[in-house]
């Protein structure tokens, strides 16, 4: 028997193999289409139960993605049995199991991100539309995925955070409650009678429409600064950065227009010049070389 014998023989046997193969192939193909359709008809049936419960948008994606996913691998298992007959799903899962080891070391970012995925979406804060800050970062969630969410900053660009980076480091939700304090330094001359600055200072803020009246507006003398003793003015207001700015706007420029009604300055730091030194005069007879 000669090499060409030994090697049509062999493919032959694969042939035979395959054809024999297709029947197991067939049965798995259709066991792929039905998971798919499987699939859609499990988030059809998703979404209608999450819109009617009363739960946020990035817990709805979360319940998705796992029925989807969950769906998915049994349909891979159960169709890689039947094209392997020799391959059980005990099996399968035994290797999945010594895979998933070297995968994780592979793979150990992107599952931490996976991970913290899942626990912020499961967590009640931090919801999409909240504005948020986090490491030097301030915008708006748009968007929480089981790796990344989208922050919109409030200068309009978008920035990929990864969720262990959202989930390791603290993250402040600006908008959590939909009022928040807000302060300013107010400054005034020392000869100022400072009984009647603070009345002054308080009868503004209460012409002012966007603060909330009904809780405490606060107007504390605070420290005495180089060239004015400083009040610590601070009030509630809306939660959002816009509303943080217009109310801050309207504070200060109500708070100058009734200092400047009732004549009480608003000093001009008070600045040494350390560089300027005093050059001794010279007479022109005195016969000493000019200073330099």
């Amino acid at each position: 028997m000669n090499a060409i014998d030994i090697l049509a023989r062999q493919l032959w046997g694969m042939w035979a193999g395959l054809v024999a193969l297709v029947p197991n192939l067939v049965i798995a193909l259709v066991i792929i289409v039905l998971t798919w359709v499987a699939a859609r008809f499990a988030r059809g049936v998703v979404d209608r139960v999450t819109s009617r419960a009363a739960i946020r948008e990035s817990l709805k994606q979360l319940i998705h993605t796992i029925v989807t996913i969950g769906i998915w691998i049994v349909g891979l298992i159960v169709a890689a049995t039947i094209v392997l007959p020799g391959l059980t799903p005990a099996s399968l899962v035994a290797g999945l199991g010594v895979g998933t080891i070297a995968i994780g070391f592979a793979f150990q970012d992107f599952f931490q991100n996976f991970l913290a995925g899942i626990l912020i979406m499961v967590r009640k804060k931090m919801r999409i539309g909240d504005v948020i800050e986090c490491e030097g970062i301030i915008g708006k969630v748009e968007h929480i995925s089981l790796r990344e969410t989208h922050v919109r900053k409030l200068s309009n660009e978008l920035t990929i955070v990864p969720n262990a980076t959202l989930f390791k480091n603290p993250v402040e939700i600006l908008t959590d409650a939909a009022q928040r304090r807000h302060e300013i330094i107010v400054g005034v001359s020392y000869d100022t009678d400072l009984e009647e600055a603070r009345t002054v200072i308080r009868e503004a803020m209460t012409g002012i429409e966007i603060i909330d009246q009904d809780r405490r507006i606060d107007i504390f003398a605070r420290e005495f600064n180089s060239s004015s003793i400083d009040f610590l003015v601070r009030w509630w207001a809306g939660s959002k950065p816009y509303d943080m700015h217009e109310s801050r706007d309207r504070v200060v420029r109500a708070i100058k227009a009734a200092l400047d009604r009732a004549g009480i300055e608003i000093p001009f730091p008070y600045v040494t010049n350390t560089f300027k030194t005093a050059v001794p005069f010279q007479s022109e007879d005195s016969g000493a070389p000019p200073s330099p």
